[in-house]
């Protein structure tokens, strides 16, 4: 029943790369259909995510007017803290049980957060804390990431699988990219929307985004339950099992011999947590930064870095297509670390040089009589903004609160766009790799658990990266920050180098060990 499916063709974005022959195979045909329902959970859960991300702030505002910058940050960490928790418990749920149950049922959860978010505005108190609930349950649901990866691994041998994962991390980014599309459509709905139904519920630019996030869910949910089956192959592609989730369900596989090196597992997640955690600074530093250096107001900041962001994901989608066919002539290893190398050079880029500085924010000088005196150059005052008299737009400039404004010198325009480019690019590489040398490092045994610890690795540093750069950014200024960034990455490229040997694909080691 079991048959070698192996194909020299590459695997094209969201197509199977089997030949004729191979097509005509319904094992084949059925693990890629549900390949792909996996592609469009990866793709839901970034759209999920994305998709209220940059109405947050004004709908916490609208619901509590007490609620503060600060609180923000723990609403958006909550999402992060969510997934972390729950990503070794749907993995270890996924190793013993078949993978829809904990796919179902992490959809559900994700269903009902949706629902939960768009209602928190009608308790008549608590409304920010029944948000900080919401999202955390948000990110409890997307703990799913882990037993979706651990089901393209599975079901992929070797050679299908970087480009497995590449497909798979081009449909997130297309996530990313169409979250934020989505919500500014809906925003034409306006704050005050239209009632629906006579409990008070109100669907506007706010709660509309998250009902169309459950309702995505509900698609995904029907897929998982009616179209998904069980498959997993082995590193040459050959079908260890194909479980219909009827009575075959408890079909147990036969164990690989030999263990999983923990040295290779721990590295791995070591340096997930370098990449992750410098996306989070990256996404976390972008409208700060340019509303300090260049003196943007606030509406610019956010079309501006929007602008950005959205043609850094389509640039990943690009380093995506590119990755695949380089590591299949290299190797994942040298692709690691050359994104890695990238990375370096996109932070080197922003450290800021030169005799020119911020310009400072004008409410700031005037209500101040007394302005650093270590600071020798003359002050270089912001152009108010067109409605900042009247306080409809916040103040331009660097603050003086912010003592660095007045001794670090700016960084220019040409320095972010170039280095949100290269670490836009280094970053994608790094991703894909990461997920895939990482699958092959685990070979044939149950990678449910363990993709749950990559995930919760993941999910801390994206819960700490922003609480590290708003710290250091707003004490110490932007010098300070990206020295430590450029000095995280290149221990991460340290570590890379230092164990290169060990992190090889688990039927390569265990070859070596049988050839010595």
């Amino acid at each position: 029943m079991s048959q070698l499916i192996d194909s020299d063709e590459s695997t094209p974005l969201l197509r199977d790369d089997a030949s004729s022959d191979d097509c005509q195979d319904a094992d084949y045909k059925s693990r890629w259909r549900s390949i792909r329902i996996m592609y469009f959970t990866m793709f839901l859960s970034s759209v999920g995510f994305t998709i209220v991300i940059t109405s947050i702030w004004p709908y916490l505002q609208k619901i509590d007017r007490g609620a503060d910058a600060s609180f923000l940050g723990w609403v958006v960490a909550a999402y992060s803290l969510g997934q972390m928790v729950a990503s070794p418990l749907f993995g270890l749920w996924s190793n013993h049980r078949p993978r829809r149950e904990p796919l179902a049922c992490s959809l559900l959860i994700n269903v009902g957060a949706n629902v939960y978010y768009a209602l928190v505005a009608l308790p008549p108190a608590g409304n920010r804390y029944h948000m900080l609930a919401a999202r955390a349950l948000v990110g409890f649901g997307a703990g799913n990431v882990a037993v979706v990866r651990s089901y393209v691994a599975g079901a992929t041998s070797l050679k299908e699988r970087t480009n497995a994962m590449a497909n798979m991390s081009a449909c997130q980014a297309l996530g990313f990219i169409l979250g934020p599309a989505l919500q500014a459509a809906l925003s034409f709905i306006g704050e005050t929307g239209v009632a629906v139904g006579g409990g008070g519920l109100r669907l506007n630019m706010y709660t509309s985004p998250a009902l169309l996030a459950a309702l995505l869910g509900v698609l995904n949910i029907l897929l998982v339950m009616l179209v998904l089956r069980e498959h997993f192959v082995d590193d040459e592609g050959r079908h260890l099992c194909a479980i219909n989730y009827g009575s075959e369900d408890q079909v147990e596989l036969q164990e690989a011999e030999g263990d999983i090196d923990p040295i290779a597992v721990l590295t791995s997640n070591l340096l997930f947590f370098v990449i992750m955690f410098i996306f989070a600074v990256f996404e976390t530093i972008a409208t700060p930064l340019s509303m300090d250096m260049f003196a943007w107001a606030r509406t610019e900041a956010v079309l501006y870095n929007g602008i950005i962001l959205c043609a850094i994901g389509f640039e990943s989608i690009a380093v995506f297509l590119v990755v695949k066919v380089v590591a299949q002539r290299v190797g994942d290893r040298p692709v690691l670390l050359g994104g890695l190398s990238i990375i370096f050079c996109g932070f080197f880029v922003l450290l800021p040089w030169g005799d020119q500085y911020p310009l400072l924010q004008w409410e700031d000088i005037k209500n101040n009589s007394v302005v650093n005196q270590t600071f020798s150059s003359p002050l270089s005052i912001a152009p108010l903004a067109p409605g900042a008299s009247n306080g409809t737009v916040g103040p331009r400039g660097c603050p003086l609160a912010q003592s660095w404004c007045q001794y670090t010198p700016s960084i220019h325009l040409g320095q972010f766009v170039s280095a949100d480019v290269l670490i836009g690019a280094g970053y994608a590489a790094c991703n894909v790799m990461s997920y895939t040398l990482y699958s092959k490092i685990l070979g044939p045994k149950p990678q449910g658990v363990y993709m749950g610890w990559l995930t919760a690795s993941g999910s801390g540093a994206r819960t700490l990266g922003p609480v590290f750069v708003s710290n250091v950014y707003t004490r110490l200024g932007p010098r300070w920050a990206f020295s430590v960034m450029c000095g995280l990455v290149a221990a991460g490229v340290a570590l890379l180098a230092a164990l290169y040997r060990r992190l090889v694909p688990f039927s390569v080691r265990h070859r070596r060990a049988r050839d010595t």
